[in-house]
This record gives structure tokens, C-alpha cells and sequence, in this order.
């Protein structure tokens, strides 16, 4: 559909959109109730015609889609992937998040498997015992960054319909050459990405309530001590310092979060003193209120990237699965990526940084309460540590995890997946 600029009166130009959209949903036989009368306007047409074109794509096709609406800010999937060098030594701090990552890993695996009556869950994430420092390891990073750039980032784990399991191949496919597996890891319902976090998410929650709750108090109790004050309320109907006043008199527990101002600096004597003070602890309370509250799934952009290469490669379904040691939560890529779509949602569903603990690398943040419960508990594992010899006589000690069991919320799981059965 194409408007020429020219010199149209509005009455002239409603009549030539209306008929332009008529013509266009004619012409891709997209259905209408013309009795309701059609009352979508240009963006909303085209976001109609695009989401019935949605449902002829592949599951590849839809997430190329979405990619193309995502600020290059943010995430640039044009990019090339910048390789990296393998690193030269391991750290404890490294081993042991290795160690909990196989164990998340390990977790999943077992609970789908002990669990499902119609899936089959495969080892499949590139792994090895090997670490920096080890012999072979140059290579198998070496191998593992070719691999990247071939076919991009294999899921830890793929999830088979029992029917296309292959029992030769059996239940890890982690160390088979890609090419001679491809026909087979195209037949997954599902790749999943384990990650871990070493909390537990239901007490942290309750710390951040009671924290959350404090503040609260704090602020509401503050703002009725100003106003219970009749020196303070004089200033504050002076009319130079009466956007304060109206601060508080809009000021509730719905508002807390969203409230600002700044702070004032009034010294001419000890009334305003102390009424500065005042709205500088207040202002305080609302820092504390605002502060993200939230554990997080976090990939990173290069991880988004890498990702959308294997889903370019075999066309499978990708999802994101955040293990604590009390519960777990999942979220899919495509809704990863329809979230990084809408700057509306930023901050309450997500945000975006630059850790140190990352190499400052851009990671988004995906609130886990705005994901999926897939695990409703989990038993913790035993742990122990483990002393480790490395050249020259350099010693590693870590933490090594064994055991524990995911309790799985099958309803939740089933919906997350987008099957029918368990």
C-alpha cells in the first residue's frame, strides 16, 4: 500500500485510507465484519496482516521476524561474532560455578526424564571435564569456537517425543560431531538452556518483602509527621516550595515506586533544616523502594546472538531455564526476544547492564517473575570440595554438587512448551 504526498483535504484523505484498506485486506483475502466497521489504522493493519503471515512461518521465520524490531542498542544480530581466545588459567570461583551449572544441568535432565510419560530429555550442550591449564583444552576451546560459528550455541539439553528418540544414539549427544547429527537434533520438540543462581529465590523474596515493607512505613510515616506539622505545612503553602506539598498530599502506598523529586538544600534556619531533612529521608525511602527487586534470567547479547544462529541452523524451539536451590523458572527465547521489542517494559520486565563480573558485556536481566514456575521445589544436593592439582603444583579447591531432586509443575511446563501431553 503506497500514499502519495500531495495537497488532500482530511475528509479526502480518510476516504483514500479507507478504500487503500479495504483494497489491501481484499487483496490478501483477510476477513472483516463490515458491519462493526473497520477501525484499524495503518500501523494496526499492517500489524494484523503480519501476525496472520505468522502463522505460515516456521518457528526460524517467526523469530527472524521479531529480531528485525529489536533496537541494534540493545542486541545487533547483523554483527559477527567476535572469537575469543582461550583462557589461560582456571579459577576455584570458575570451577565451582562449572560444577553448579552441571549440576542445574544434571537436575532438569533427571526430573523430565523421571517425570514424562510421552519425552525423552538428551545431553546435548557442548561439555568436558577439561578446564584452562589442562592438556587439550586449547583445542577443545579451539573446536567449541569453530563450532559457534557454524551452527551457533548448542541448548544444553534437547527434549525428543519418545517416538524419535534414537536409543543408539542414546541419552548424550554432547560429544558427537554436529554434522553427523543434524537430521536428528531437527526432530526436538524443544532445546533448553540451563542456568544457575546460588540463592534461593523464595528467601530472597521474603527479605525483599520485609525490606520492601520497611521503606514503606518509613515514607508514609514521614509524610504524615510533615503534614501533622503546621510550621512545615506554612512553608510548604508558600508557593515557591508547593510542588513538595503536593508531593505528599499525592503521595500513597500505589505511588511509592514512581514518585520523585529532588532533593532540597533549605538552611535559612532549623525549621527548614529540619524540614529539608525530612524530604531527604523520604527521597531516600523511594530509592529503596525503586531498587530492582528482582532475581533475574540473564543472558547476555552475544548469547542472544549465538542462539539465533542455532535456531537459524536447525529450526527448533529454544527456551531459557534459571535453576535456584529452591525453585526453578523458565521463559522462552521468542518471548526473550518479544520483551526486548516493547521499552515500555523496561524495568519492571526487564533491564539492561554492564557487570564487572560479565567483562562489562551488555546483559539483559528478564524479571524471573514475569517467567514461568517450572519447578515448584527442589531438594538441595550434597556438596563437597574437592582439591585439584594443577601444572607446576598450582592447587584448586571447589565445590562439587551431587543429587537433589526438581519437583516439576507439569500444567506450567506443558504451557510453556506449547505441547499437550507430559
Amino acid at each position: 500500500m503506497k500514499f502519495i504526498c500531495c495537497q488532500l483535504s482530511l475528509q479526502q484523505f480518510n476516504d483514500l485510507f479507507k478504500k487503500s484498506i479495504y483494497d489491501f485486506m481484499s487483496r490478501h483475502r483477510i476477513e472483516y465484519n463490515s458491519a462493526r466497521r473497520l477501525k484499524l489504522d495503518c500501523l494496526d493493519m499492517f500489524e494484523y496482516y503480519k501476525n496472520k503471515l505468522r502463522k505460515d512461518m516456521n518457528y526460524y521465520e517467526q523469530i527472524r521476524e521479531i529480531t528485525k524490531n529489536i533496537p541494534t542498542t540493545i542486541v545487533d544480530f547483523s554483527l559477527q561474532r567476535d572469537r575469543t581466545n582461550p583462557p589461560t588459567q582456571a579459577s576455584s570461583n570458575f570451577i565451582t560455578n562449572k560444577e553448579q551449572g552441571d549440576w542445574a544441568e544434571d537436575l532438569i535432565f533427571r526430573a523430565i526424564n523421571e517425570t514424562s510419560q510421552n519425552y525423552i530429555a538428551v545431553q546435548y550442550g557442548k561439555s568436558d571435564d577439561l578446564i584452562a591449564g589442562d592438556k587439550g583444552f586449547d583445542a577443545f576451546y579451539n573446536d567449541f569456537q569453530d563450532e559457534l560459528d557454524t551452527i551457533g550455541k548448542r541448548p544444553d539439553i534437547l527434549i525428543f517425543k519418545k517416538s524419535d528418540f534414537d536409543e543408539e544414539l542414546g541419552f548424550d549427544i554432547s560429544n558427537i560431531e554436529h554434522s553427523k547429527i543434524t537430521d536428528y537434533v531437527k526432530k526436538a520438540i524443544a532445546g533448553l538452556e540451563i542456568r544457575s543462581s546460588a540463592f534461593l529465590i523464595e528467601k530472597y523474596e521474603e527479605e525483599l518483602t520485609k525490606k520492601i515493607d520497611y521503606f514503606t512505613k518509613e515514607a508514609i510515616d514521614i509524610k504524615n509527621n510533615i503534614i501533622s506539622n503546621t510550621e512545615y505545612i506554612t512553608i510548604l503553602n508558600n508557593p515557591q516550595k508547593k510542588p513538595y506539598l503536593d508531593i505528599l498530599q499525592t503521595l500513597d502506598n500505589s505511588n511509592l515506586a514512581v514518585l520523585d523529586f529532588r532533593r532540597p538544600t533549605w538552611r535559612a534556619n532549623d525549621v527548614l533544616k529540619q524540614l529539608s531533612k525530612e524530604f531527604s529521608d523520604l527521597k531516600t525511602c523511594l530509592e529503596e523502594i525503586r531498587k530492582r527487586d528482582y532475581l533475574s534470567i540473564t543472558p547476555k547479547d552475544e548469547d542472544l546472538r549465538v542462539v539465533y544462529k542455532w535456531i537459524e541452523t536447525f529450526n527448533v524451539p529454544h527456551f531459557y531455564f534459571q535453576v535456584f536451590f529452591d525453585k526453578s523458572y523458565g521463559i522462552s527465547f521468542q518471548n526473550i526476544l518479544q520483551i526486548l521489542t516493547q521499552p515500555d517494559k523496561e524495568g519492571e520486565y526487564y533491564e539492561i547492564s554492564t557487570d564487572i563480573k560479565n567483562q562489562n558485556k551488555t546483559t539483559i536481566k528478564i524479571n524471573t517473575k514475569k517467567t514461568t514456575q517450572i519447578a515448584y521445589k527442589i531438594d538441595e544436593p550434597k556438596h563437597k570440595s574437592i582439591r585439584r592439582e594443577m601444572n607446576r603444583g598450582r592447587l584448586l579447591f571447589y565445590v562439587t554438587f551431587d543429587g537433589g531432586t526438581a519437583y516439576l509443575d507439569i500444567e506450567n511446563l506443558k504451557q510453556l512448551l506449547n505441547i499437550d501431553d507430559f
